[in-house]
């Protein structure tokens, strides 16, 4: 796989996708908190439950305020895998769906184990965060696609008729790898997306959202990064749902003052392309990050997932210095989630001098084993 990596990172450019890489991991997990006590709840119900201004800000879930959900859990992992497969590309084993996919079987061992297992080698250090040992309302098709040892292809997907949102909301992370072309991000996020979803809405609404995140990282627009998404679309058979929700989406932002009833118009369901269009919505008409994620939590649908799409494309566009500093103190695992995505940008931007041919960096291979 030919990805056209960047060959030479300036030091203020290093600075700049750095921030962007903390910017889409915390807001990511940013809205998935926020929508992650009212999830399963009516718009009618959240204001009963939170006022008639809704969710304004963090509110219990887990037992907790600020706590994230699977979404958030999955997306560490992917992150974790596409680091391991950068490694892994020194020994010629160069296959970035097969990375990803033992990192989400490293996620499944959380959803079961006490805690860390420290007899695994190839555990690395994110798999040791024992914060992350407990499960937060992962789906069917997530538990299931990954308790195993076999991995879902393209023309073998696990559950083929799932066409829910799990896969689209961890598949962030493919976005942020910018020194690839788009087709690319496209198509390994489709990929890793059949590894338990099948159905052509969730595979190619995750390979969009990917593209999307990708022309935000590389410093694009939203608008233009989500026409570049529609452009790799149109190749794909079955695109017509995805492409029309995101047509919908743009069309939404000259229809009036943002608010739930244009948002549930997009769809209220927790199907993979009414979910990234609400999202992009949301993202689009947000007067600032506060504002675009109260939107995309406060209406009927799955407001964790909308939630977690919105903040990763606001902290792709912004940077991390954009997200709202009293939610990000409240927020479960900040201190992983930071350290993760530093990890990433240092990988991505100077990864010879942590690991190449002629030699490693022992304290790196230990905390993402090449095994």
């Amino acid at each position: 796989m030919s990805t056209g990596m960047l060959a030479v990172w300036g030091r203020s450019e290093q600075q700049d996708f750095r921030s962007r890489v903390r910017g889409t991991l915390l807001g990511g997990a940013l809205g998935d908190a926020l929508g992650a006590g009212v999830g399963p709840l009516t718009l009618e119900e959240i204001r009963a439950a939170h006022g008639p201004d809704a969710v304004t800000g963090f509110v219990p879930a887990h037992g907790a305020r600020g706590t994230v959900t699977a979404a958030t859990q999955l997306t560490l992992f992917t992150v974790d895998g596409l680091i391991r497969a950068q490694v892994r590309r020194d020994t010629g084993a160069w296959h970035p769906p097969t990375d990803v996919h033992r990192a989400h079987l490293r996620w499944a061992a959380t959803q079961h184990d006490w805690g860390p297992d420290e007899r695994r080698a190839d555990n690395g250090w994110l798999a040791g965060q024992e914060w992350l040992y407990t499960r937060r309302d992962p789906t069917r098709e997530c538990l299931g696609g990954f308790g195993d040892d076999i991995m879902g292809t393209l023309d073998r997907p696990k559950y083929p008729a799932a066409h829910d949102a799990a896969a689209l909301t961890r598949s962030a992370p493919f976005g942020l790898l910018v020194g690839w072309e788009a087709q690319l991000v496209f198509q390994l996020a489709v990929e890793c997306a059949a590894h338990t979803h099948g159905h052509p809405t969730a595979l190619l609404s995750a390979g969009a959202f990917a593209v999307v995140v990708h022309g935000l990282a590389r410093g694009g627009t939203l608008d233009g990064s989500v026409q570049h998404a529609l452009g790799l679309l149109a190749d794909h058979p079955g695109h017509e749902p995805v492409t029309e929700a995101l047509r919908r989406a743009l069309g939404a932002v000259r229809q009036g003052i943002p608010g739930p009833a244009l948002i549930e118009s997009l769809g209220v369901t927790d199907s993979a392309e009414e979910v990234l269009a609400v999202a992009v919505y949301c993202a689009l008409v947000g007067e600032d990050v506060r504002h675009g994620l109260r939107l995309a939590v406060n209406h009927g649908g799955p407001s964790a997932a909308t939630g977690a799409l919105c903040g990763a494309m606001l902290g792709a566009m912004h940077g991390e210095t954009a997200l709202p500093p009293a939610w990000l103190a409240e927020l479960e695992g900040r201190a992983t989630l930071l350290e993760l995505a530093d990890d990433f940008a240092m990988e991505m931007t100077q990864g010879p001098a942590l690991h190449s041919p002629a030699g490693a960096a022992p304290g790196w291979l230990a905390r993402y084993p090449r095994g």
